[in-house]
Formats: structure tokens, sequence, C-alpha cells
């Protein structure tokens, strides 16, 4: 029976899967977004979240920790040091995956995969939309009213400054 055995084996065996989770999560760590198959991306997002989720305490058992999962210095320092100040105040959801379509080779389903605070497209966008924001439901019954006295007063006011400078 396969009580609770969820995860994704991936087609590989333990200590191999461990190793590309690994090295998958050293390049996304390392250069922001990685192109990879879906399974794969979904895998990572499970194996990596958590990563960065301890990242956010810089204290020497969270770095050892961190560590015997990545098995890279590197990408230790880089997680510490660059990424947890950018996700700080984000309460989870580190990670963002979007499909790119189909392999010619074999047809597996690609996408890429990256830390959502490193899109500067996607944060453009969200702040655009933020400004953009207004309620327009009680603006547009008092516009029509409120046009036709301001028509009706310019001419008036035209027709005074005219009588003046005569």
């Amino acid at each position: 029976m396969r009580h609770n055995k969820k995860f994704n084996h991936l087609g590989r065996k333990s200590a191999h899967r461990k190793a590309m989770l690994s090295n998958m999560a050293v390049s996304l760590i390392q250069h922001k977004r990685i192109s990879t198959t879906l399974a794969k991306a979904k895998a990572l997002k499970v194996y990596v979240e958590p990563l960065l989720t301890k990242a956010k305490e810089d204290t020497t058992h969270s770095r050892r920790t961190v560590f015997s999962y990545l098995q890279n210095k590197d990408a230790v320092t880089e997680l510490f040091q660059n990424v947890s100040q950018k996700i700080a105040d984000r309460p989870g959801g580190y990670t963002r995956i979007l499909r790119t379509g189909f392999r010619l080779g074999d047809n597996a389903e690609m996408c890429i995969i990256e830390l959502v605070d490193y899109n500067e497209n996607m944060l453009k966008e969200k702040a655009a939309k933020k400004v953009a924001r207004t309620r327009r439901s009680s603006v547009k019954k008092a516009a029509p009213a409120a046009a036709p006295v301001v028509a009706e007063e310019a001419p008036a006011a035209a027709e005074e400054k005219a009588e003046s400078a005569e």
C-alpha cells in the first residue's frame, strides 16, 4: 500500500533525485530563474520553499540546515545575504511557475520556475495596476447631472466678460 507516499519520484532512485533537486535549487538561487519540465519544477518548488523560509532567520543553525540540503557555499551565501532580504516580508509563495509550451523531442510540458521578487516586469505591472484603481460607480451617476450646469454657466460668464470689456 502507498499510504502517505505522495511526492513525485521523477523516475529516479532517491540519491539521484536528491542530488538533482539540490543542483536545481542551487541554480534557481544563483540565476533567479531556470527552465525545466513541469514535473521537475513542481518537485523543486516543494523542495526549495522551506529552504527559503529558513533563510529568513540568519542563524548558524539555519545556515547549517540549508547547507545540508544545497551543499554549495556560494548558493548559501547568496541565499542568506541577498534573497532573504527581498523575501523578508513575504509570508510564503516565493516561487512562480510559468508554463512555456511543449518540448519538441518528447512533447514534455516545459516551464520556467522563478523567484517571485526578482521578476522586474511583473513587479512593474503590479505597481501600475495598484495606481490605476479608482471607484467609479458613484462618479458616473453624478457626472451627467453636473455637466449641463457647467455648460450653462460658461456662456453666461463669457457674456459678462464681454460687457465689462466694452
